[in-house]
């Protein structure tokens, strides 16, 4: 019987070509090592005709319907959390290489590329399970994917006057948010748009659930951390009679006065880490913690 080969299912940025040049580099060391590649049919295209580079022979990924042992993501966060939800309950885990500016979850460097395909071989690498969040509604089914690995955030319309938006959690009352939003984010989403509105940083292995206020009317609304088992419910009213959903970024428009729980999902996102690696000194480095910045 023919011994199965490691596969990798490989997805990018399509949007700035020079950040997709390190493609080459993965294609010969996954050669080298005898790797099976699929690529999402996107970024496949992309690469041949935007770029024009040589494909090798491999499998097009043109929906959500695929298996990989690993996945491996060329681009910033924003990327990796389009990966993530495409990964989904899949349990495959999640490589980044980071083409993009901060790089919190996409945290291997190109120059590291090399490295990490041959790492993953040996089985010389970490993986971190990170948790994600989970929208339902009472009245009607969603739209899209409501799942979310960074955060879920409620709010309103661009040109809107804040909305309220009554909070309870674990069917227990908890305030009324008068705010432009209020965000509920996972510990991986503490370095994302939590962090941009007054949230804390919160270490991505902790079972938490964190609620920020988005510009709040009152300054007594301070950001709570919660138990991870915890579900907050939630009910929105506005002037204009709707407001947005945003799952990591994927925004959706909703009418006022319908019920939503947002609540731990039932699966993790598994991303991979170099072994040694800390989310301390990503914290110093990507935040420039200690930095002389006179220099």
């Amino acid at each position: 019987m023919e011994e199965r080969k490691f596969k990798i299912a490989l997805f990018g940025n399509v949007y700035q070509e020079k950040k997709s040049m390190a493609v080459q580099k993965i294609f010969a060391v996954a050669n080298e090592l005898g790797m099976d590649i699929a690529i999402s049919e996107g970024f496949y295209k992309f690469l041949q005709n935007g770029m024009q580079i040589a494909m090798p022979e491999c499998e097009i990924i043109s929906d959500g319907n695929f298996t990989a042992d690993i996945a491996v993501c060329m681009g910033g966060d924003g990327t990796f959390l389009d990966v993530a939800s495409l990964v989904g309950h899949k349990d495959i885990p999640i490589l980044g290489i980071n083409t993009g500016r901060l790089g919190f979850l996409a945290n291997y460097s190109p120059d590291d590329i090399e490295m990490a395909l041959h790492s993953i071989c040996n089985g010389t690498y970490n993986i971190e399970s990170h948790s994600v969040l989970r929208m339902t509604c009472d009245e009607r089914p969603l739209k899209g994917n409501p799942f979310a690995l960074n955060e879920v955030a409620i709010l309103k319309h661009d040109i809107s006057s804040m909305i309220s938006i009554r909070t309870s959690i674990d069917g227990e009352y908890l305030t009324t948010y008068n705010a432009d939003g209020l965000i509920i984010g996972t510990p991986t989403g503490s370095t994302a748009y939590s962090l941009s509105v007054g949230g804390p940083i919160i270490v991505p292995q902790l079972d938490t659930i964190c609620l920020t206020p988005v510009a709040p009317h009152s300054l007594n609304m301070r950001p709570l951390v919660l138990s991870g088992s915890s579900t907050v419910d939630l009910c929105v009213e506005s002037r204009s009679g709707s407001f947005l959903v945003s799952f990591d970024g994927r925004s959706q428009g909703y009418p006022d006065n319908i019920h939503l729980h947002i609540s731990k999902a039932p699966y993790s996102i598994k991303v991979i880490t170099r072994q040694g690696g800390s989310f301390y000194s990503t914290l110093r480095t990507k935040m420039m913690w200690g930095a002389d910045i006179r220099q």
